[in-house]
């Protein structure tokens, strides 16, 4: 009886050591999934795919590299063109099939931005064409800057709420969207297609477009868009509920232009009595940023409520503002709308934001090192390690893009560095799928980054 009993004792621990083996095995070579980006216009603006035989074999090919799975747009531009609440998601659909079959996970984004007009933009897919004809009529829909210029990349934020289109306002357009999307989606839910991220501003990043290509070069600061009626609107009832009526007709009257420098701008400059330290400008930054983030918290609070029936994750992404972020006042990230200054964290709120509606928290800009920027006190190093504290703070998942197109290893190499750095990143998505990428050289390149990923 003792040696029976020693021998049927000895079938659960040596499970238990397999078990333990097989955790570590898993840990250790599955510790960042690594997703890549397919190309913008994988989808005609007609709503058929463009190459779907060429798309099929480049999907075979990432899942030969160990890619984990790929991120596409499903534009609102597409998806909406035939009118309100009526959707057509199937080329999406389709390459939700076609990622099924090859063995690829999925991430959405569900893009309530234009497509053309930033950085890498390779078509143009506007606002579906009954959302736009609201704004012929009504400019103020739009973002809208000092001198009356107005941006139609996405619906400013101050018709939130505002029953323009059949009684409905503009969240409720992006509620039903998104259920909608869930609806027609429901086979691939939680199992291939594992998250959404939600547009939440211009490029999907939750931000003002406070620098638009064709005003801006870089390194400007960019302007402050809250000039449509419905922000100063906001704006102004703001500044009476706190007994200051003159703050609230606009933003800071000396904040440059698009192409200013923080040097030439005095509410960016450290000597100026009405900067934006003093008590002006913390009223008007932190209303600027506060808006911002109830916007990103309505949305957020309806994808997770739908979302989450499915299992299915969700996230927003916040853009890698750099430039100037080694001076004190931050003057780009500011205007973007990241109230973030050598004196006040800007992401932190934004991360403890995330945290209560239950989304990741996506951040660009991983591949940059800070000597690769010149002459605009650029500081992308700085920056991520910044928001990766402020997800480890609010404990929320951190995932990581790069910003610009790279190939080369010591990109791959920066990535791995900041992927490992403190808190830990959940996953990270390569922009983008490209011909150049598949060429052997930058392909082998590519594949060993993926291996070194997911065994960091």
């Amino acid at each position: 009886g003792t040696v029976t009993g020693v021998q049927t004792c000895a079938l659960p621990i040596c499970l238990s050591l397999s078990v333990l083996i097989c955790c570590l095995f898993v840990q250790l070579y599955c510790e960042i999934p690594v997703y890549v980006m397919l190309p913008l216009n994988t989808v005609n603006n007609d709503g058929t795919l463009n190459d779907p035989n060429g798309l099929y074999s480049n999907l075979q090919q990432l899942k030969s590299g160990n890619v984990d799975g790929v991120m596409l747009d499903c534009w609102w531009g597409i998806a909406a063109a035939k009118g309100p609440k009526e959707y057509d998601f199937s080329p999406y659909l389709a390459i939700a099939n076609m990622s099924k079959e090859v063995g690829l996970k999925l991430q959405y984004v569900l893009s309530f931005h234009q497509c053309g007009g930033n950085h890498g933009d390779a078509c143009d897919i506007p606002l579906p064409y009954w959302v736009l004809s609201v704004g012929q009529n009504n400019p103020d829909i739009f973002y809208t800057d000092a001198q009356g210029n107005r941006d139609q990349e996405y619906l400013s934020l101050g018709v939130d709420n505002q029953t323009l289109w059949d009684g409905m306002t503009a969240v409720d357009l992006y509620t039903h969207f998104m259920s909608a999307f869930a609806d027609a989606f429901s086979d691939y839910l939680g199992e291939t297609l594992v998250e959404v991220q939600v547009s939440l501003g211009p490029a999907g990043e939750m931000r003002y477009p406070s620098y638009q290509l064709d005003k801006w070069s870089f390194p400007g600061i960019g302007e402050f868009q809250c000039y449509d009626k419905y922000m100063l609107a906001m704006l102004s009832a703001h500044a009476q509920a706190v007994g200051q009526p003159d703050w609230g007709h606009g933003g800071p009257s000396d904040a440059g232009t698009y192409n200013s420098q923080p040097s030439n701008a005095p509410f960016f400059e450290d000597n100026s009595s009405d900067n934006y330290a003093s008590d002006y400008g913390h009223f008007f930054l932190s209303w600027y940023s506060d808006v911002l983030i109830e916007h990103g918290r309505v949305i957020l609070t309806a994808a997770q409520s739908i979302f989450s029936q499915h299992n299915t994750k969700i996230a927003a992404k916040v853009s890698g503002i750099h430039w100037w972020y080694l001076t004190d006042s931050h003057a780009a990230e500011l205007t973007a709308g990241y109230y973030n200054t050598a004196t006040n964290d800007g992401y932190a709120p934004i991360a403890q934001m995330f945290h209560a509606v239950g989304a990741a928290f996506d951040f660009t800009c991983l591949e940059m090192k800070d000597s690769e920027q010149q002459n605009c006190q650029c500081g992308p190093q700085e920056l991520v390690k910044q928001t990766k504290a402020a997800a480890s703070g609010s404990q929320v998942p951190y995932q990581g893009e790069n910003a610009l197109q790279r190939y080369d290893q010591d990109a791959y190499s920066e990535i791995e560095y900041m992927a490992g750095f403190g808190y830990d990143i959940a996953a990270f998505t390569y922009l983008r799928l490209t011909p150049d990428l598949l060429q052997s050289n930058n392909w082998q390149t590519f594949e060993s980054f993926v291996s070194d990923m997911h065994s960091l």
